[in-house]
């Protein structure tokens, strides 16, 4: 590189430190709102521009495709029961719930997730249902389901899920194991 560009960015590096060590002392003084004053309309932090979905708080757990930030990987939770197959969501069509976005194919089946999320979430917050019943939450692929007495099960592969369908002990065993489960999840 040319001598005069190496001098643009050693002063633009320069500036961003003065620039950090300039507001360091403005940041640290000023008090950060706690999580029962803040309302709806506050939940974004302060400093971050607004439009950006709620940040995860302590106690989530709905399994999301962590590069897009998507519940079900932004497959529709409705579509699953109404169709019998996995559909993916509209960008027109999301809802933020449970610290995830959730995305539908229709206005319509967002408005029935909204009325009754726990009705459409899947079972075991999206992680797969016999890695759960091996004691383990196991990351699940959203197109290998199964929709047992009204509620979503999501599995990570096809052996998963035949096992799970196939063994009525399974489905108890991933009901027991469950809340040891759900302590293991990072959140």
């Amino acid at each position: 590189m040319k001598a005069a560009t190496w001098q643009r960015w050693i002063s633009i590096a320069v500036g961003v430190l003065a620039l950090a060590i300039a507001i360091q002392p403005v940041m640290a003084t000023q008090p950060l709102a706690s999580a029962q004053n803040l309302s709806a309309a506050d939940s974004v932090m302060p400093g971050l521009p607004s439009g950006l979905p709620q940040l995860p708080r302590l106690g989530e757990t709905m399994q999301r495709d962590t590069p897009s930030g998507f519940a079900l990987h932004g497959y529709d939770p409705v579509a699953y029961q109404l169709l019998g197959r996995a559909t993916p969501g509209r960008p027109d069509y999301e809802l933020v719930h449970g610290g995830a976005v959730w995305r539908f194919a229709s206005a319509a089946n967002r408005e029935a997730f909204r009325d009754a999320p726990d009705v459409y979430e899947p079972a075991f917050a999206g992680f797969d249902a016999t890695g759960v019943a091996d004691g383990r939450a196991v990351e699940s692929d959203p197109h290998l389901f199964a929709v047992i007495d009204s509620r979503l099960y999501l599995f990570r592969t096809a052996e998963n899920r035949r096992r799970f369908i196939n063994n009525a002990t399974l489905f108890q065993l991933a009901e027991a194991q469950w809340k040891d489960v759900y302590g293991t999840i990072a959140r």
